[in-house]
């Protein structure tokens, strides 16, 4: 009996044994068998995969995983991959591509500006990498990234913004005293620096109030400071500059007269003179000062009225008492009954008030010597004074007659008639001294309807 087909159908038995995907060959890596086996036909060396797995399948259906046709899945381990998910043998006895499993990596992350990362594992497969920011500056994303199995980073490089103002401090400033004499305060400090968390960079420092060396007046001023760094973040601080002025208690002006001041009338170095009106003496101190102590200089003042001494021997003592405060208004007529005397005296009546406002006194001479009388208001003259007073004054004895007198002495204007108030007080508003007394009873509030 013929053994050959026997023997044959026994080797195919055993080729069958093998199994697909196993990675096991009845022949190993024989070349010689396969080329005697498979005369003519092609074939690939065998797959070895690390790494992964392969299946593959022939075109016959037999179990030979590397003939020409056979075609072998690949199948990586997680985080391996593989060029081709399958590749076949080729005629040119070689796998259609690449096979071989290799580990997944991400591409490289880029540094995000002014911040950095750290990476558990590089940019390999499941590597988990974690962003920071330089100080100063915020991270805005995602913090960590991962590589994942499609060789992508899960998410994207975050960026580093700068959301942190910049710092400045303000001077601290104590409150200020104003000089003598004065309601300010010249107030130095120096100027703040800012300071960026960040890259440093920042604007000009922007005061918003009076700057530095400047005159304050008395109160509170608020002042800022404002700075801005390079991405608009703004740092301000504030603060204040109080200015005090030293004061007195206030004064008021006598009763009867008028109380003038410089600066604010109460604050440290003023000075208050004060004047009394016509028909008043003063008394006590003229002029006051607030000293440092917060105390006037000198003492009280008040005007007391004037005590006309009419006792004296001579004209001249007489005027004298006048002197720098009141003017004369002196009328001379021979008798009582004189027409323009009647006329003269009953118009200044309706018109004290205006006297009074202009401080003039009325000097009333009647008669003729050795009969004639003197009089201020009810204060009657000697004789001989009223005759001293027409002889020092050269006024007749036998006819009407009036001189004008200012506060200096000087005869200012004669009246041979009589005249209105209007036109008296006309005269005297022009005299150099009446304009400064105008301004202090306008200031005082003191005027009549005359």
């Amino acid at each position: 009996m013929d053994m050959w087909p026997l023997v044959l159908l026994l080797v195919q038995l055993c080729v069958c044994s093998g199994y697909e995907g196993s990675g096991q060959y009845a022949y190993g890596d024989d070349e010689d068998w396969y080329s005697r086996r498979y005369k003519g036909t092609p074939w690939c060396a065998p797959i070895k995969l690390k790494h992964g797995a392969v299946s593959c399948r022939t075109p016959r259906g037999d179990h030979h995983r590397n003939v020409m046709g056979t075609r072998c899945k690949i199948r990586c381990k997680q985080g391996y991959e593989s060029q081709s998910s399958e590749v076949v043998c080729m005629a040119s006895k070689h796998w259609s591509s690449n096979y071989a499993c290799r580990e997944i990596r991400c591409p490289k992350l880029d540094m995000p500006v002014n911040g950095g990362y750290k990476c558990s594992d590089g940019s390999d497969f499941n590597s988990r990498c974690q962003f920071f920011c330089s100080p100063g500056f915020s991270l805005k994303g995602q913090k960590t990234a991962t590589c994942q199995h499609t060789s992508v980073w899960s998410v994207g490089v975050p960026t580093c913004v700068d959301l942190d103002p910049p710092k400045i401090k303000c001077p601290t400033l104590k409150d200020k005293w104003a000089e003598p004499r004065k309601l300010t305060a010249r107030v130095t400090w120096d100027t703040p620096e800012g300071v960026d968390t960040a890259d440093g960079i920042l604007t000009d420092v922007i005061l918003k109030g009076k700057p530095s060396k400047s005159d304050f007046p008395e109160g509170l001023h608020k002042m800022s400071y404002t700075v801005f760094d390079r991405a608009g973040n703004k740092g301000s601080c504030r603060f204040t500059v109080r200015v005090r002025v030293r004061r007195c208690s206030p004064l008021f002006p006598p009763d009867n007269g008028y109380m003038k001041c410089d600066g604010d009338k109460d604050n440290y170095g003023a000075s208050c003179e004060f004047k009394c009106t016509g028909g008043f003496e003063l008394q006590g101190s003229a002029a006051r000062v607030c000293q440092y102590g917060l105390t006037w200089s000198g003492s009280d003042t008040t005007c007391a009225p004037m005590n006309i001494n009419v006792g004296v021997r001579s004209a001249a003592a007489l005027l004298d008492q006048f002197y720098e405060k009141r003017r004369l208004l002196i009328i001379s007529a021979p008798t009582a009954a004189n027409h323009n005397y009647r006329f003269q005296m009953t118009n200044l009546q309706h018109a004290q008030c205006g006297l009074d406002l202009r401080h003039v006194t009325v000097i009333e001479l009647v008669g003729t010597y050795p009969a004639q009388v003197g009089r201020i208001r009810h204060r009657l003259l000697t004789p001989a004074l009223a005759l001293q007073l027409r002889i020092l004054l050269r006024i007749p004895q036998r006819s009407f007659y009036m001189v004008l007198v200012d506060k200096q002495g000087i005869d200012k204007q004669r009246y041979p008639f009589p005249i209105t108030t209007a036109e008296l007080f006309t005269t005297i508003d022009t005299f150099p001294l009446r304009k400064d007394e105008m301004e202090l009873q306008q200031e005082a509030g003191q005027s009549c309807q005359s």
